[in-house]
């Protein structure tokens, strides 16, 4: 085991995925290194060739580049396939293979903080590579309506054709704009998948106060700040709020399962977030 690895994104100065994999290698004993690879958009296809031809083992990869570099590997898992993202990448002899692991981070984050999916209705702000990995979860986990939020529904509609197509005849996905979110009588959980709040924008959020309060759990896939203008929303309202930290653990863990053909406890995983939450995010 070992080797280098890093994330590929366009503005990653405050991204503390170096921090969780550094952890990840000192709780597994693995001599490894983990680096920050800010490219822009025209160099991404030479950024992977080059990483590939430079024996790296794997890379993630962060807003806004989990669809666009899809494009640029020899193979796409099943589950990114179905995502329609990619988020890890795996080099192994010569070839390029892309997974999503926010998937399964997003799951190890809701079964942590004890947020039920099943037959509930469940709202999702932005439709950008994290929020189809979301989506595609709670499909799979059976909610029993999704609405998809977005600012332009018709571009929407055409961006997500593909991946939304079976649940659209199933009468479960709807795709609605905010201005059709503020007529929303009442939800189970309201997930951000958008960069709202996120620092150093910190006073802002997708949606008001008056439509968090009418879910009884929200969940931000934002980490930075701990408590974004939304879970603050979800606070003052007495709402179950969760950050996105544990998914960004769980997805890294996931990552180096893939990359070292390993399995990690799931203690692991919890010792690096409770690190991560003393340190970085009292």
């Amino acid at each position: 085991m070992g080797g280098f690895y890093g994330l590929l994104g366009e503005k990653l100065g405050h991204s503390i995925s170096p921090e969780i994999h550094s952890l990840i290698f000192k709780e597994l004993n693995i001599e490894g290194s983990y680096n920050l690879f800010e490219v822009d958009k025209e160099k991404l296809q030479d950024v992977v060739v080059g990483l590939k031809a430079l024996k790296s083992k794997g890379v993630n990869v962060t807003i806004p580049y989990k669809m666009d570099v899809m494009e640029y590997l020899d193979e796409i898992s099943q589950e990114a396939k179905t995502i329609g993202a990619v988020n890890t990448i795996c080099f192994n002899e010569g070839r390029t293979t892309g997974y999503n692991t926010d998937y399964f981070g997003f799951g190890m984050m809701l079964d942590k903080y004890d947020v039920q999916i099943k037959d509930k209705k469940a709202v999702v702000l932005g439709i950008g590579g994290a929020s189809m990995a979301i989506f595609q979860y709670l499909v799979d986990k059976e909610a029993s309506e999704i609405y998809l939020v977005t600012r332009n529904k018709e571009k929407g509609l055409d961006t997500l054709r593909e991946q939304i197509e079976n649940c659209l005849q199933d009468k479960k996905v709807f795709v609605i704009s905010y201005d059709e979110l503020e007529g929303f009588e009442k939800g189970d959980v309201i997930i951000n998948c958008t960069p709202c709040g996120m620092y150093p924008k910190i006073d802002s959020s997708a949606v008001g106060k008056n439509i968090v309060e009418k879910f009884s759990a929200a969940v931000d896939l934002i980490y930075n700040p701990a408590e974004t203008l939304f879970l603050r929303y979800a606070r003052e309202c007495n709402i179950k709020a969760v950050n996105g930290l544990y998914m960004l653990v769980g997805q890294a863990v996931a990552a180096e399962e893939l990359w070292n053909n390993i399995k990690i406890d799931k203690s692991i995983t919890n010792n690096i977030h409770k690190v991560l939450v003393e340190k970085n995010f009292k």
